[in-house]
């Protein structure tokens, strides 16, 4: 019997290696279309409970978008009337860097102002130096007493800061009249603190405008006033420290609802108090107060 040569052994052994190959991918296929195993079996039932959990989800989800809308227009209404201005937005400021607005800027005109700037900077080195100089020796002398610069309330966030120091509407002449301090809205009982140490004062009392008042005397001539107070803890001639409780929020007076009205002296001048609450804060949450100040149009008082 003649032997079958070399290439007829080949052939058949390629032809039985790709017949087996074929088979296999054939039955692999078949087997994955009509038998799964228990983990295929589980995660097509985990499947069909997700399709089912978000289609009840994205029901929720327009629901809530729903009601955001609507908090949103009644919150902005209710700015609208108190506040005259809208209501404030997540971190108003936060989209303000270095950078705002740098890409509507050719870059030709971009660098020559940045080197413009950068001349003028460097030679104001000196100056700069000069005057950290003197505020390091002043802050190191004896005599030197720090201002008010504590927040007179705790935990309190931007959205709570209302209208700042000068030309505002009165709520109640709806007219424009000078604002004498900075408003705090917040709830009623809220605790008040000193913001430095001092002596209590004699314009301590009821008074028929600002309500319950409490007036402390500070060194350096500086002058602290929390106004439309419901409970005073303090009397007149009382030392006091920094952080100390004197009382509780109110709307004694006239008030148009419940806020600490705050107000800053130095020497009997009236001064802005959100220049002085910069050091109760982080950097961004002072720029949103700021913002919140300068921003609304009407006072609480």
């Amino acid at each position: 019997m003649k032997r079958p040569g070399i290439k007829k052994i080949i052939i058949r052994t390629l032809s039985f290696l790709l017949g087996t190959l074929a088979f296999t991918i054939v039955l692999y296929f078949v087997c994955s279309l009509f038998i799964s195993t228990d983990l295929e079996k589980r995660l097509r039932a985990e499947n069909r409970m997700y399709e089912e959990a978000f289609s009840h989800l994205w029901d929720h989800s327009e629901m809530l978008q729903d009601a955001i809308a609507g908090l949103q227009y009644k919150d902005n209404d209710i700015y609208g009337l108190v506040f005259h201005a809208n209501a404030p937005q997540v971190d108003p400021m936060g989209s303000l860097d270095v950078y705002y607005a740098s890409d509507t800027i050719p870059e030709s005109r971009l660098a020559s102002y940045t080197d413009s700037k950068a001349d003028a900077l460097l030679e104001r080195t000196v100056a700069v130096d000069a005057a950290f100089g003197r505020i390091l020796r002043t802050v190191a002398s004896e005599n030197y007493a720090y201002p008010p610069m504590r927040i007179p309330l705790d935990s309190v966030s931007y959205p709570q800061v209302g209208a700042s120091m000068g030309q505002k509407i009165n709520p109640f002449y709806k007219a424009f009249v000078f604002h004498s301090g900075i408003d705090f809205v917040v709830s009623r009982g809220t605790p008040v603190y000193a913001t430095a140490d001092g002596v209590v004062g004699e314009g301590t009392g009821h008074f028929r405008t600002l309500g319950n008042l409490v007036e402390i005397k500070h060194k350096s001539g500086y002058t602290t006033h929390y106004c439309h107070l419901d409970d005073m803890y303090v009397k007149r001639g009382q030392k006091v420290s920094r952080g100390q409780k004197i009382g509780t929020v109110g709307m004694t007076g006239k008030a148009y609802a419940p806020h600490l009205h705050y107000e800053v002296l130095k020497d009997g001048v009236h001064l802005d108090p959100v220049n002085y609450i910069f050091a109760s804060v982080t950097p961004g949450e002072y720029a949103n107060m700021l913002f919140m100040a300068v921003n609304t149009k009407q006072s609480m008082d």
